[in-house]
């Protein structure tokens, strides 16, 4: 018999509270399985069309679920929480057929983006206004937290589920209706969430995704009737994203890139630091927007960690993400390898030292994948690329310096400010750093300091644009509008029309 080819999921959107297998005749995308090379899916590439359809049923349906009370939106937000849970597994392997990180990864994204979800279920609370009694004679003041209306998310491929859980849930418990642009690259989870939003008891046109690239993102920023736009991914993207949406009258909030150091103290313990420069350097391909990509070695700490790092690099087991085996997945594309591979050539070219090579990997069974094992740089100097650049690829380097003063600065330097890490055990030094450093997120002896669901996650610099980080309380005021509101009830001791400018306490 011959080979059976795999099957090709014919990947739509879904509007209104079901799928739409409109699109533009002739324009669909190709999904990959990254680990095999192969096809696994066409996704519809939507347009004006669909983003009109789209936002046209979000307006329609936000202009009652605004009005339910937010105890009756929490209760969907349970609901949905309970159907995630329950099928995590199918989610997980969703993720990792398209986006090829490890499946223990993917059930990590899935967890972290329930946490969003749970938070949302306590909006009623989030969103509730203050109240002041007789701020002036007969006066009472108290303010609301209201809906802005239709808003929208445009999500990156690296977590094709937790990055839009970080936006819809508080979107649509404030009473918003949302329109989601997930990436072309691995679309399926997207509408997952879509089904078992639908499931939980969400009204139809509450939740809607158009799939599609840059031509379905400029509908989205020119569309009169939505309100907000949330991004994540690079930040030539947000910064567009930022004054286009901008210009046309939206909120925005968009994070963009990342070049997150770890600094090393002599003191550090070195097993701890390995680990963690392993783990967040090399995890998921080093396609995460808070992967380190740079250890700053401290004085006489540099030698002896490289040498570790060296070690652990070389070892580091590259497979397919469903095999428990892997340590590392492939890349999510045959060009975003290719990409990979041209900043490992520009620092050998710029001088320097690469002790690890992941060049070349190939994994037996796989050998279409886009694998990349992982790469190691030392005495990486700031002018080099692959310094100023983000890579978002298993590319770490290794910049040396003479003191924590001097590793201050250079992190400061940077034009990014996403994360930064300090692993030490002196209480002094972590002090200072964390007061001290430019970045938005700060871990002291934790690698990815990703914040909790009721904290918020974003940085600083050029790493995001906007006011607003995402989730936490943050997200909660960006999604809805302030009102304060003055109120007096007629009596019979009016005084008749005042014209002159109360005074607080008149």
């Amino acid at each position: 018999m011959g080979k059976t080819e795999p099957s090709v999921a014919d990947i739509a959107h879904w509007i209104g509270g079901r799928l739409d297998a409109g699109g533009q005749p002739g324009r669909t995308g190709e999904v990959f399985d990254p680990a095999r090379g192969e096809v696994v899916g066409r996704v519809r590439m939507g347009g004006e069309r669909e983003v009109d359809a789209a936002v046209t049923a979000a307006r329609r349906a936000c202009e009652s679920w605004g009005q339910l009370a937010a105890g009756r939106r929490a209760r969907v937000m349970f609901r949905f929480r309970e159907l995630v849970e329950e099928r995590r597994q199918t989610l997980a392997q969703a993720i990792t057929r398209e986006q090829g990180k490890l499946l223990p990864d993917a059930l990590g994204e899935v967890a972290r983006g329930l946490e969003v979800v749970e938070f949302a279920t306590g909006i009623a609370h989030l969103i509730k206004g203050e109240h002041s009694d007789q701020v002036a004679s007969g006066v009472d003041q108290f303010s609301l937290r209201q809906p802005l209306g239709v808003v929208a998310g445009i999500t990156p491929f690296n977590f094709p589920a937790m990055v839009p859980m970080w936006m819809f849930p508080l979107a649509i418990a404030c009473g918003n209706a949302f329109v989601l642009k997930p990436s072309e690259r691995d679309p399926s989870a997207s509408l997952l969430l879509a089904q078992w939003l639908s499931e939980a008891g969400l009204p139809d046109g509450v939740f809607n995704v158009v799939q599609g690239d840059r031509e379905a993102v400029d509908a989205l920023l020119r569309h009169p009737d939505v309100a907000a736009v949330s991004f994540v991914g690079s930040t030539r993207v947000a910064e567009t994203i930022r004054s286009e949406g901008c210009r046309h009258g939206k909120r925005v909030q968009a994070l963009g890139g990342a070049k997150n150091h770890l600094v090393v103290l002599p003191d550090a313990d070195l097993d701890q630091v390995v680990d963690a420069a392993i783990g967040s350097a090399y995890g998921a391909a080093g396609e995460r927007c808070m992967a380190v990509s740079v250890v700053v070695a401290v004085g006489s700490v540099a030698d002896a960690l490289v040498s570790r790092l060296a070690a652990r690099g070389r070892a580091l087991r590259v497979g397919d993400g469903s095999d428990a085996a892997s340590e590392m997945g492939p890349l999510i594309s045959a060009a975003h390898l290719a990409s990979v591979e041209a900043f490992v050539q520009s620092g050998v070219q710029q001088g320097a030292q690469l002790v690890v090579d992941g060049r070349g990997a190939s994994v037996a069974g796989r050998e279409g994948g886009f694998f990349l094992g992982a790469c190691l740089f030392d005495h990486v100097r700031p002018e080099m690329r692959i310094y100023r650049e983000e890579i978002f690829g298993p590319v770490l380097s290794v910049v040396r310096v003479a003191d924590l003063a001097a590793a201050l600065e250079l992190v400061n330097a940077h034009e990014y400010g996403n994360g930064a890490a300090l692993f030490t055990r002196d209480g002094a030094s972590a002090r200072a750093f964390a007061r001290q450093v430019q970045a938005g997120m700060v871990g002291i002896n934790v690698p990815i300091p990703v914040p909790m669901a009721f904290y918020s996650f974003g940085g600083w610099k050029r790493s995001l644009f906007g006011e607003a980080h995402a989730y936490g309380m943050e997200a909660v005021r960006f999604y809805t509008r302030y009102k304060a509101v003055m109120q007096r009830w007629p009596d019979s001791s009016s005084k008749g029309p005042e014209f002159s400018f109360p005074p607080s306490g008149a």
